[in-house]
């Protein structure tokens, strides 16, 4: 298991780059991670030799300049942000926070609005310095807020954007309104336009694709997960076309929830794979899924052909559980152009890229057998050239310490082999390096 020894040091201070996730603008990319226990967040520092987890900064709440929650509420007491976005295009990414800020008297009861805040970003990492600021929503959403936000560039302009579901008081046929704000943003917290008009069938997890590292302009295709209570479940594709935002016109797919984005068949389109994270609903005859989803994954081509159906590798005996092994990762680590998708596996990981087949995985010896497996929990090329480091995670329980304050341990592999760029654990109170 990683060590953790306890010095760290600041960052150095960068110019300003176009990466969306390099926060201290020196051209490298960052690692942004929750301490367990939520109060907390993390972000770990790129450089010429990789991931530095002894050079970091921890903000708290207070770090942030964040509003306190409505008095008798929990709402908004954590400092985790929703996402990062640059959001005033100064070359230095901003950290996006849904915090809640008052409560509104409804028709039945009150509730208080949840609302994102923008931290601004600058070359020593984002500062309170005269507190967040609150973004400017539009008045469909203005009332109670957003749920979430999620970043992206929805039209392809270059200018980083948000989305989030309104929160309603009325039941608007089962439809509930995404709110796209589109960048560039004044440092006031005022989009540069909004739009309300895609109605989405129902409630749901929002998952977009990734900016392009590079900052290189790229419109980012939305996908809504559907509700479920630990089955699989529904997903609908909604395609960004530059210039145009996002198409009004959602696409079925098939059941499954694991996703990832990425050009998985090299053909410098973005492709979506949709498959079974190996998780099953454990009250009895509650779990419908069809045999065509488990045990599968199936990538939808970004030229619109026809899906391609890809086996999961087996579950070895006795090691299933209901919360499955985990979900699919992007990764390119050789550098080819061409992704792979890392599927979790109760064994580690493993790269599917095409028909290779390639194992990942970080040995373990704590707890019950059948959690000792690591997850793929990311993967990011921090040292710039131009192959990703995979980034597995282990905690212990089959929740891996989403609850409580268990430390998170981490790897930053060398690419599929053994060895490792970086390993450090994460504790309820600092994030620890090794």
């Amino acid at each position: 298991m990683p060590g953790a020894p306890a010095g760290s040091r600041a960052p150095a201070a960068g110019k300003g780059s176009k990466g969306p996730d390099d926060i201290n603008g020196d051209g490298y990319r960052d690692f942004m991670v929750s301490v367990p226990g939520g109060e907390h967040m993390a972000v770990l520092y790129g450089s010429a030799k990789g991931l530095d987890p002894s050079t970091r900064t921890v903000y708290r709440r207070r770090d942030l300049g964040l509003p306190d929650p409505p008095k008798g509420s929990d709402a908004g007491g954590g400092a985790a942000p929703d996402t990062v976005a640059d959001l005033d295009g100064d070359g230095f990414p901003d950290f996006v926070t849904t915090a809640g800020d008052k409560y509104v008297k409804t028709r039945s009861d009150a509730d208080y609005r949840t609302a994102p805040y923008v931290t601004w970003g600058g070359p020593g990492g984002p500062t309170a310095k005269g507190g967040a600021s609150a973004v400017r929503l539009p008045a469909g959403a203005s009332r109670l807020g957003l749920s979430y936000v999620v970043r992206g560039d929805f039209d392809g302009d270059g200018h980083h954007d948000l989305a989030g579901l309104a929160r309603t008081e009325l039941t608007l046929g089962d439809e509930t309104p995404l709110v796209v704000l589109y960048g560039p943003f004044t440092r006031s917290g005022v989009p540069a336009r909004t739009d309300t008009g895609l109605r989405l069938p129902e409630d749901g997890e929002l998952v977009v694709d990734a900016l392009d590292p590079s900052g290189k302009p790229r419109a980012t295709s939305l996908l809504l997960h559907e509700l479920n209570d630990g089955e699989q479940s529904g997903n609908i594709l909604y395609p960004a076309r530059p210039g145009s935002g996002l198409s009004a016109n959602g696409k079925q797919l098939r059941a499954g929830n694991s996703h990832a984005f990425g050009d998985f068949d090299g053909d410098g389109l973005r492709d979506v794979a949709v498959g079974d994270d190996g998780g099953h609903n454990d009250e009895p005859d509650s779990d419908t899924t069809s045999p065509e989803v488990v045990g599968s994954l199936d990538v939808y081509p970004g030229s619109g052909g026809e899906p391609v159906k890809y086996p999961l590798p087996e579950v070895p005996e006795g090691a299933g559980t209901d919360y499955g092994p985990g979900g699919f990762v992007a990764a390119d680590p050789d550098g080819d152009g061409r992704d792979g998708i890392l599927v979790a596996t109760y064994e580690g990981a493993t790269l599917i890229d095409g028909d290779k087949r390639t194992p990942v995985q970080r040995n373990v010896r704590k707890g019950p057998a059948k959690w000792r497996h690591t997850r793929p929990a990311g993967a990011a090329d921090f040292d710039g050239d131009g192959k990703d480091e995979l980034i597995l995670n282990w905690a212990y329980g089959q929740l891996f310490g989403t609850y409580g304050e268990d430390p998170t341990h981490w790897w930053i592999t060398d690419g599929t082999t053994s060895r490792d760029k970086a390993a450090f654990a994460a504790t309820g109170l600092v994030p620890h390096a090794s």
